[in-house]
C-alpha cells in the first residue's frame, strides 16, 4: 500500500522487536508486526527482523490462512545451517534479506546460495568499506547499543556515509534510532543519533556534499531545521541510506507526524483480522 507514505521514507525502518532493549516476546512480535502491515503506514515499515537461532519459535506462531510474513533473517549460528532452517518455515514466509555479522571472507563462501541481499555488519574505517565492496554484500553499521561505545561520533558516521559514496555503496543502520533528532539519553547519558539527521545527511551526502557539512547535520539538535530541510527532499527515493532497524515502530512513527513529515491516510486504511 503506497497511500500517503512520502518515497523518502518508504521501508525505512525494519521491525527489529525481538531485539534489546524492546526484546518483545516472539507471540507478541508477531502479532504487532502483522497489524503494521494492515496500517496506514504499512508502506514505512520493513520485514520483522528475526534471529537464525529462534526461526523454529516463529514457525510455531504461524498459523494456516493468516498470509505471507516477510522476514529478514539475522543469521546467528552455522552459517550451512541457514538454508535449511529457512526452508523449515515453508511457503508461509517470505525472506526478504539476509544480516550477518561474520567475517566477510566466511560470509562470502555461503550466502550466494541464499539467493537475497546480504547485509554484513561492519566495523568502521575504510579498509572495511574497501572489503565490502569486492563481495557484493550491502554495508552495516551499528549506531548503538548497550554501552557507550557502540554509538559511534557524527564525524565517524559521516566518514563512513561519505565513503559508502565514493564507493557506489548503499548502507544500513542498526540500533540506537528510535527518535527523529539526536539527543541525550537522561538514563543512560548516551548521545544517540536522529534518524531523521541520517535522512537528511544520507540525502546530502547523494549529492555530494563534504563530510564536514555532514558531520554538522549528524550533530544537529535543531529538529526545525532538520524537519524543512527533510521535507525538501521527501518526494525522491532514499539513494543510499536503506534504512535501519528499531525495536519500536510507534517512537519513529510519533516523531514522524509531530514533525508533519508523516500525515495519517484517510482512505487507505485496511481492517486487521
Amino acid at each position: 500500500m503506497v497511500g500517503p507514505i512520502p518515497a523518502m521514507l518508504r521501508g525505512l525502518i525494519d521491525d527489529a522487536a525481538l531485539f534489546p532493549p524492546g526484546s518483545a516476546p516472539m507471540q507478541a512480535a508477531v502479532p504487532a508486526h502483522r497489524g503494521y502491515r494492515q496500517s496506514w503506514y504499512e508502506a514505512m515499515v520493513g520485514p520483522l527482523l528475526v534471529p537464525q537461532s529462534r526461526l523454529a519459535e516463529l514457525g510455531r506462531e504461524l498459523s494456516p490462512g493468516r498470509g505471507e510474513l516477510r522476514i529478514g533473517v539475522i543469521v546467528d549460528g552455522d552459517l550451512e545451517q541457514v538454508p535449511g532452517d529457512v526452508a523449515a518455515l515453508g511457503p508461509q514466509v517470505t525472506v526478504l534479506h539476509y544480516e550477518s555479522r561474520h567475517a566477510l571472507d566466511h560470509l562470502a563462501r555461503h550466502a550466494p546460495s541464499w539467493g537475497k541481499p546480504v547485509f554484513a555488519e561492519l566495523p568502521f574505517g575504510d579498509d572495511a568499506l574497501d572489503a565490502v565492496r569486492a563481495t557484493g554484500f550491502t554495508a552495516k553499521f551499528r549506531t548503538g547499543g548497550l554501552a557507550a561505545e557502540f554509538f559511534p561520533a557524527p564525524e565517524t558516521l559521516a566518514a563512513a556515509i561519505a565513503g559508502c559514496r565514493l564507493r557506489g555503496l548503499q548502507f544500513k543502520l542498526t540500533a540506537g534510532l528510535h527518535q527523529a533528532v539526536r539527543h541525550r539519553d537522561p538514563a543512560t547519558g548516551f548521545d544517540h543519533h536522529g534518524f531523521l539527521n541520517v535522512l537528511v545527511a544520507a540525502a546530502d551526502a547523494a549529492d555530494g556534499a563534504r563530510t564536514d557539512d555532514l558531520t554538522a547535520t549528524l550533530a544537529s539538535t535543531d529538529a526545525a531545521d532538520l524537519a524543512a530541510r527533510a521535507l525538501r527532499v521527501l518526494d525522491r527515493p532514499r539513494a543510499l541510506w536503506t534504512g535501519y532497524g528499531s525495536c519500536s515502530i510507534d517512537e519513529p512513527l510519533h516523531d514522524l507526524t509531530e514533525l508533519g513529515l508523516l500525515h495519517r491516510g484517510t482512505s487507505h486504511e485496511k481492517d486487521v483480522a
